[in-house]
């Protein structure tokens, strides 16, 4: 009876295995990818000890210790073991994303995962698979984009590293990114990544300026240079989700007997507008004159729907957060935040 209860099971594991072959290869490789990066960090107090390394770099490093204890303390992100190691990427990229969207609908291909959930894109630390997978996305007929991640949160499974790449950033940049990783860990809704990552982007803004007037003062060159990046990426924000709307539109009119012909010169001469009306974007900075700019795309290689989606994905929700944060919670960040992680069940 035994032997047939274990043959019966070791049967189940078989099947399993054989049907789920993809998913555990994908596992296995991202676990070898974050055991790498694991194995071959570096205390922090050792970098700092370490005399052949850089000063200014050491500075980034103290100032990210400072955000980290503002963000526990004043903001009420949960205390966590991140940051206090150090990974030197020698100058290379470490991780990739794949983004994919349905041709003519704004509407993201998700993957499955077990524990933490469905995800609108798939990490990879090695370019060839991620690659293969933009390839075989592109097949089925996706619209694909990849990314280089400069920063990822484990959601408390690993102690997440100061990567070297994050020290090149300014001290605005560096404290929103530390802040938005945190704030993963802190709350984390299973099977909603548009929700997630659009707190995490409002508390990661929201905590970076009030860390830099803190530090420094709401007049200084920290502050207000940051004031003046967010105002222009704001607007830009915007643009992008307004061209948003417009493709949801002119998708909608598409039907089973429109022409492929029609249906991709409408989509691209669309793209293509939204793209060129960028220019047109205006902002006062809030220090020294005004400076172009303008974020451009080669006119051969415009960006597709994964694009649009992952602007969707990451900013639609901005102003839901800030008007609920303002008129509900008449600005008190700390009573919000514990509103919010009483509200909503977190990984």
């Amino acid at each position: 009876m035994v032997r047939k209860i274990l043959l019966a099971l070791l049967g189940v594991c078989i099947v399993l295995g054989i049907w789920y072959r993809d998913l555990i290869g994908y596992g296995w490789m991202q676990a070898k990818g974050q055991f790498r990066i694991l194995w071959n960090t570096r205390p922090v107090e050792e970098v700092l000890a370490d005399a052949s390394f850089p000063d200014s770099l050491k500075q980034k490093i103290e100032l990210i210790q400072e955000i980290k204890r503002y963000a526990v303390d004043s903001l009420g992100i949960n205390p966590s073991k991140n940051y206090t190691t150090f990974y030197d990427q020698h100058g290379q990229p470490i991780l990739w994303v794949v983004v994919a969207s349905e041709k003519y609908r704004l509407v993201a291909k998700e993957w499955e995962f077990p524990v933490i959930g469905t995800f609108a894109y798939k990490g990879f630390f090695e370019r060839d698979r991620a690659n293969q997978e933009q390839d075989e996305l592109k097949q089925l007929g996706y619209d694909t984009r990849l990314n280089e991640v400069s920063a990822w949160s484990t959601l408390g499974f690993f102690r997440d590293p100061i990567l070297s790449s994050m020290l090149k950033r300014s001290e605005g940049q560096l404290a929103e990114l530390i802040i938005h990783e945190l704030t993963h860990g802190t709350l984390f809704v299973k099977d909603n990544l548009e929700y997630n990552e659009n707190l995490a982007d409002f508390v990661g803004e929201y905590g970076a300026l009030k860390f830099l007037t803190q530090k420094y003062g709401a007049s200084s060159p920290a502050a207000l240079g940051y004031l003046d990046s967010k105002q222009y990426g704001e607007k830009y924000d915007e643009h992008i989700l307004r061209g948003t709307r417009k493709l949801d539109s002119l998708y909608a009119t598409y039907n089973p007997q429109t022409p492929e012909r029609v249906r991709e010169e409408k989509k691209w001469q669309l793209i293509d507008q939204i793209v060129e009306t960028v220019d047109t974007l205006e902002t006062k900075p809030l220090t020294g004159s005004p400076v172009p700019k303008k974020r451009r795309f080669n006119p051969q290689n415009l960006p597709n729907n994964a694009y649009f989606v992952g602007y969707k994905t990451y900013r639609q929700q901005q102003n839901r957060f800030r008007r609920e944060f303002e008129e509900k919670f008449k600005s008190n960040f700390s009573q919000y935040l514990a509103y919010l992680k009483k509200t909503y069940p977190s990984l």
